[in-house]
């Protein structure tokens, strides 16, 4: 890597030198490289070269392990700052994390992290028996282990809120036992592979692994050990695989707090099948298991049909010929995508960055969350310019190449799945069913109570928690105060006492919405204050948000409050509620720049009625 422009960049002092930092960052595959770039960074904030774009509040995140920190934390330092995740860090001592973690008065809890890292010694991960010992007195040892290590992080969480983030332990790569390596529990290689599978299974919501036994098989077990390095200074692998680590760890920290994406733009030609549908005809397409290519085709498709099941959502948009182009969908008898499995399907003459806009406002989602895939680099090209807040995916020449550029874009990892993720599709179908109902309506209250919609509003559960930290720190356009939490912060949030939380599920007689409203608020010197208020658009002016207000109305009365304060914090996103509770019957008291403040008195409130039939389930912690 030629480091000399960015140096020149650094001793004129010019602003580009972020960018090109950047850059070389994301390129950087070496131990060396990435360290002097880290280097480099330091070097500008010593001669206070401001980056361009404001940095973001740093994150508290604690390290602590059985190994040397250094320079693992530099490196960790320097990727989340670059991709936008500053990190204070705190460090803990060499093999001294048990001790940190159980010390109340330790320095780990004076720092009060957001995020705790922490790398477990493989030396604590060890069959201490016989090879020949009985399997069932390995599988409780190692059964012992991992509960062990699960009690010590319910500790940390328990004593900071923070989410924890753990490696797993990389396997051994040597011909150590031979082929009966696999025939014992007793052997690292087997008890490690147990201990990392019941690790991940066993994990609570607050915790994420970060999977140094795959890092370590992607790049090979070989590469992956340095034991001089072990042995002069303590360090947890190889220099290439400590670059992979800080990379996955810089990752895992950002994506508490960042959504995936959610909505999967697909070209057709030569994208999900070989050839051109208008001059080749449905059957001179390559598609299926009668051809390398063809076959290499179908496993795209198959690929991709495994997203939707994830919940990220399908659509088209393809220079096309409408009615030859779904076709293809309707009766090849190769496809493994149909029709039913796209949310979205824009084939026409028109310029795909304006059908994506289009299919964008349709589905009520912000652009970022859009990934546009083409095998053409005019068309991806096109997108980038204009609509640059879509990620795309340029397509070689070899669809055998399709599913893993794909697989390792990294652009739709999900932290949790829920139920509701794999009904999404459904849920935007119902949707359009909807509209059509909407549309051929002459009369509002009709058409509400023709969907027959009954709501469930249920206060703050367990279970829910991985769904409402989702949901808030996705929702950006019906969401008045844009606040994020971790899953550890919303059950925080739940032992809290001022605190009420409510979400709310949907259904009418096309489907289930599943859910699709949250509201936070907290009951200060009777006043209930609306913390966080989000909703799905696609339930815009359907009376859920009266309901969501009678309810808030409801509870404030119950803890003695006597009127509603509610407050706008502008986003670039979420313009649409800045009039939201005027229009409610809040009265605005107060305005700046940054922010709108809102009262509501609760002395004549009278709840609106609405064509909902209303559950309520309250939370039973028995």
């Amino acid at each position: 890597m030629d480091t000399s422009r960015l140096k020149k960049l650094l001793l004129d002092g010019a602003p580009e030198f972020w960018e090109l930092l950047r850059q070389q960052t994301r390129e950087a595959r070496a131990f060396d490289e990435l360290f002097i770039l880290s280097s480099l960074r330091k070097k500008a904030h010593a001669r206070h070269l401001a980056p361009p774009k404001p940095a973001s509040e740093k994150i508290r995140v604690a390290l602590l392990g059985g190994y040397s920190l250094y320079p693992f934390h530099e490196l960790l330092e320097h990727i989340c700052e670059l991709e936008g995740s500053p990190c204070e860090l705190w460090k803990g001592d060499f093999d001294n994390y048990i001790s940190e973690i159980m010390d109340e008065s330790s320095g780990l809890y004076a720092f009060a992290p957001r995020v705790v890292l922490l790398m477990p010694s493989e030396n604590r991960c060890r069959y201490p028996g016989k090879l020949t010992d009985p399997r069932e007195l390995q599988q409780a040892e190692a059964t012992r282990v991992v509960d062990s290590l699960l009690q010590l992080i319910a500790r940390a969480h328990d004593k900071t809120s923070a989410e924890i983030i753990t490696t797993n332990y990389i396997l051994p790569a040597r011909h150590d036992h031979g082929a009966f390596r696999s025939r014992t529990m007793g052997s690292d290689w087997t008890f490690r592979k147990w201990v990392n599978l019941e690790l991940g299974l066993k994990a609570p919501p607050y915790l994420h692994i970060c999977d140094l036994e795959f890092l370590a098989h992607r790049l090979g077990g070989i590469q992956a050990r340095d034991e001089r390095s072990w042995f002069e200074s303590k360090q947890p692998c190889s220099p290439a695989l400590l670059v992979d680590f800080a990379r996955e760890a810089a990752h895992l920290i950002a994506s508490l707090r960042r959504a995936p994406k959610k909505v999967l733009v697909l070209d057709l030609d030569n994208t999900l099948w070989g050839g051109v549908v208008a001059d080749d005809g449905l059957e001179g397409i390559e598609l299926g298991d009668t051809s390398p290519r063809g076959e290499a085709f179908k496993a795209f498709q198959r690929y991709i049909a495994s997203l939707r099941h994830r919940g990220v959502l399908l659509a088209v948009s393809s220079k096309n010929d409408h009615h030859r182009a779904a076709e293809v969908f309707e009766k090849h008898p190769e496809m493994i995508l149909k029709m039913d499995d796209i949310v979205a399907f824009k084939a026409n003459w028109d310029p795909k960055s304006d059908n994506i806009r289009q299919i964008a406002a349709e589905l009520n989602l912000g652009l970022d969350s859009f990934v546009f895939v083409d095998d053409n680099p005019a068309e991806i090209d096109i997108v980038r310019q204009f609509v640059p807040e879509v990620a795309t995916i340029l397509l070689g020449p070899d669809p055998s190449e399709y599913a893993t550029l794909l697989q390792d874009c990294r652009f739709f990892e999900v932290r949790s799945l829920t139920a509701e993720d794999a009904e999404r599709t459904s849920q935007y179908l119902s949707e359009a069913r909807r509209k059509e109902l909407q549309a051929s309506a002459t009369d509002m209250n009709v058409y509400l109570e023709s969907l027959e919609m009954e709501a469930v509003i249920t206060e703050f559960v367990p279970v829910d928690v991985p769904r409402l930290s989702q949901l808030i720190n996705k929702s950006n356009q019906f969401n008045l105060t844009t606040r994020r939490r971790t899953e550890a912060e919303v059950q925080a949030l739940m032992r809290e006492p001022g605190y009420i939380g409510f979400s709310v599920r949907l259904k009418d007689r096309f489907g289930d919405h599943g859910l699709i409203s949250i509201v936070i608020g907290h009951a200060v010197d009777g006043i209930m204050k609306i913390d966080t208020w989000l909703m799905s658009c696609r339930v815009l002016k359907r009376q859920v948000e009266d309901e969501v207000l009678n309810e808030l109305a409801r509870l404030a009365a119950a803890r003695n409050c006597s009127k509603l304060e509610g407050l706008y914090l502008p986003t670039p996103k979420n313009e649409m509620v800045r009039d939201f509770y005027s229009r409610m019957g809040f009265t605005l008291v107060a305005e700046d720049e940054k922010s709108r403040q809102f009262e509501l008195s609760l002395k004549n409130f009278q709840p609106t009625p609405t064509r909902i039939k209303i559950t309520r389930r309250a939370y039973d912690p028995s």
